[in-house]
């Protein structure tokens, strides 16, 4: 809870904070880097620092935060702080990196704000950055209790599957051969490769298959983009990653799970964004789901569409299950072409979505639900990448 004295200077401040947060981040980063390269190099992901989405990321949590607090002062973002937690879990995040990243952090608040950072307005703001912070130190302990894994795990590859020209499968197993930890079906893990730069990179992959298999599966899609540098770990894991080879592995985190309930469903997705519904669609047939199940999917074309024979076969084991595809080109008869357009798709009432994929999909399927009856508190979605949706909103 904020103090009643930081609210109000928070509250007045808050637009000049917010205006300069793109400067201030910038600068933060700048000088978080140059003390520390090694976070850069083992902990950040070096492409979204490149291409600027982390900056906006952060930014955008901290106003989004200290908005929250001020609108609802005996309140807390929980939602936002669990996702962040997550991920920082996913990233083995340590207590003592909070001290740090404050360091630098009020350091660039005041040399971007300059004399407008009086005593008062540092207090304020430094109550924000340790409510925050110690939401997150708090939540992320629980989590590694939870996980029972300690720091990163090796796995064996032990199968490969090509599912398409940009999408691999990786099936893993424990190379201790010690016992495979329980996930929830939604979940992600951290995947850390060692590049040819010495690099220890680290990014997160959707499981894509059920719990309940002595192998883990991920479905990675080597990331190119025409505007910037390719996806350093996804080319990696591509060019270099074959039967036999190690990796190593977080334990399971994310917050978008797929919860037990008798709702009817809708698994929305697009791209690889289908990882996490795959793994859904595979628990609901595994428990026997019988409410009605909407599946959703948006790609380039059926060629494009990695897992769709699972996609297709787990669908077609429930009860009660409409599939609807959309391609942008080459669409056969049983799919359409063009954008996601559900006007014409029943949802029924109570229905619980889950959804994944680019922003701007998920944002138009949310809107499209939402003129059809979902409620707000029944949308459910999962980013890749930094968060600037939760972000912003």
């Amino acid at each position: 809870m904020l103090s009643e004295q930081s609210a109000a200077t928070v509250r007045a401040t808050l637009p000049a904070v917010g205006a300069a947060l793109g400067e201030i981040t910038e600068r933060f980063y700048d000088g978080l880097f140059a003390a520390h390269p090694e976070l850069l190099r083992d902990l950040f992901n070096r492409g979204n620092q490149a291409a600027g989405t982390q900056r906006q990321a952060l930014a955008g949590s901290i106003a989004a935060f200290a908005a929250y607090l001020v609108d609802r002062p005996d309140e807390r973002p929980d939602v936002m702080l669990n996702r962040i937690a997550h991920k920082h879990a996913s990233l083995g995040v340590a207590p003592d990196q909070y001290r740090v990243v404050h360091q630098h952090l009020f350091a660039a608040i005041v040399e971007v704000l300059g004399d407008a950072v009086t005593a008062e307005v540092a207090a304020a703001w430094d109550e924000v950055y340790w409510l925050m912070a110690n939401a997150l130190i708090a939540i992320e302990k629980r989590l590694y209790t939870e996980s029972g894994q300690t720091g990163w795990r090796t796995w064996t590859v032990a199968g490969r599957v090509e599912e398409t020209a940009d999408v691999a499968t990786f099936q893993l197993r424990p190379a201790d051969d010690g016992p495979v930890p329980d996930f929830l079906p939604g979940q992600y893990v951290s995947v850390r490769v060692e590049l040819p730069d010495g690099a220890r990179q680290i990014r997160q992959y959707s499981l894509s298959a059920a719990p309940g298999s002595p192998l883990r599966q991920i479905s990675v899609k080597r990331v190119q983009d025409d505007a910037g540098p390719d996806g350093e770990v996804s080319s990696h894991l591509h060019a270099q990653v074959h039967e036999g080879d190690t990796v190593e592995l977080s334990a399971p985190y994310g917050d978008l799970v797929l919860e037990h309930t008798d709702q009817p469903l809708v698994l929305a997705s697009a791209g690889i964004g289908v990882t996490p519904m795959i793994a859904m669609l595979e628990q609901l047939a595994r428990t026997g789901h019988t409410a009605p199940v909407t599946v959703v999917h948006a790609d380039r074309s059926p060629v494009t569409h990695a897992l769709r024979g699972d996609h297709e076969a787990f669908a077609a084991k429930l009860p009660d299950t409409a599939v609807h595809f959309w391609y942008e080109q080459e669409a056969p008869e049983t799919a359409r072409t063009g954008r996601v357009d559900l006007s014409t798709v029943p949802v029924a009432s109570g229905t619980r979505a889950y959804l994944c994929g680019p922003v701007p999909f998920m944002r138009a399927v949310r809107t499209q639900l939402l003129d059809k009856g979902v409620a707000p508190a029944d949308i459910h979605y999962e980013v890749f990448g930094p968060d600037l949706w939760l972000a912003q909103g």
